[in-house]
């Protein structure tokens, strides 16, 4: 069976921005794993930060439950994810156990570091994937086959320049907005933590209106999520697009998106030797 595997920083990112396109990967018979890299641990201002660790880790689970996926434990706290050398040898042995076909991650370009750290390693960790010579820890058999990695939209669309992010497809969630709608409001601790800290008055609503959003981008689905893929170079053999292929009309190009990089390249020269 092939696999796919979800890779967050904090729990609850993978309910709001990927696990609509995870469930629709499981209902094309895929198994699905979940990951969230950090704890949670200060993502409350109930507990000190061992019970909500703790809490937060149950609640994840419970998550992962609803979403019919292998849950795996977090690998750090937070704001301690960085690009570093054994957080790397950790995650990629998680690469190594699960062996995705695709990755689901965070946006390059996102509103906090933990997101873009995740982001930098779920890429070199799977980049990783095939290297004997690269060791894990827990040391794991490197393996060879082709990846593809999808980078899910920030939050708010935006970098943290406040530019805005065009997806480069649309997944339709449309069917499965029900089950991810129950799968975040397991996080009923977040919910509190963001109503007092961000301002949140629904944390439900939030959810909602970001997959409206996008839902209303995309001028056909009415409930979505966004992703850019990753350059295939040292991932798979050929440029694929893996999402396309699987889920059928519930994928759609962006036209806009792929016009853009086309007047990139035309202002840049092209692409090749001697240019």
């Amino acid at each position: 069976m092939k696999t796919a595997i979800a890779i967050a920083a904090h729990p609850d990112d993978i309910e709001f921005y990927m696990a609509g396109t995870l469930l629709l990967l499981k209902h094309a018979g895929w198994e699905i794993h979940y990951l969230n890299v950090a704890s949670g641990n200060c993502g409350g201002v109930k507990w000190n930060s061992s019970k909500t660790r703790a809490v937060r880790r149950r609640e994840a689970r419970e998550a992962a439950k609803v979403l019919g996926a292998h849950w795996h434990p977090p690998l750090c706290d937070d704001l301690e994810i960085f690009y570093e050398i054994k957080l790397l040898r950790r995650l990629a042995a998680m690469i190594r156990q699960v062996k995705p076909a695709i990755v689901l991650t965070h946006s390059p370009q996102d509103y906090m570091e933990d997101h873009t750290n995740t982001c930098r390693l779920a890429v070199t960790a799977a980049f990783a994937r095939g290297m004997p010579n690269f060791n894990t820890i827990p040391a794991r058999q490197h393996f060879e086959s082709d990846v593809a990695l999808y980078h899910a939209m920030p939050h708010g669309l935006r970098d943290g320049l406040r530019q805005t992010i065009i997806p480069e497809a649309f997944v339709d969630t449309t069917t499965v907005h029900e089950t991810k709608h129950r799968a975040l409001a397991c996080h009923r601790s977040q919910k509190e933590w963001l109503d007092i800290s961000q301002g949140m008055d629904s944390y439900l609503q939030a959810m909602d209106e970001i997959s409206l959003t996008v839902g209303k981008l995309s001028k056909r689905f009415k409930h979505a999520e966004g992703w850019r893929r990753h350059l295939h170079l040292g991932f798979s053999a050929t440029d694929g697009d893996s999402l396309r292929i699987l889920l059928g009309k519930d994928y759609l190009a962006n036209k806009v998106y792929e016009r853009t990089l086309s007047e990139r390249d035309s202002m840049s020269g092209g692409i090749g030797p001697g240019k």
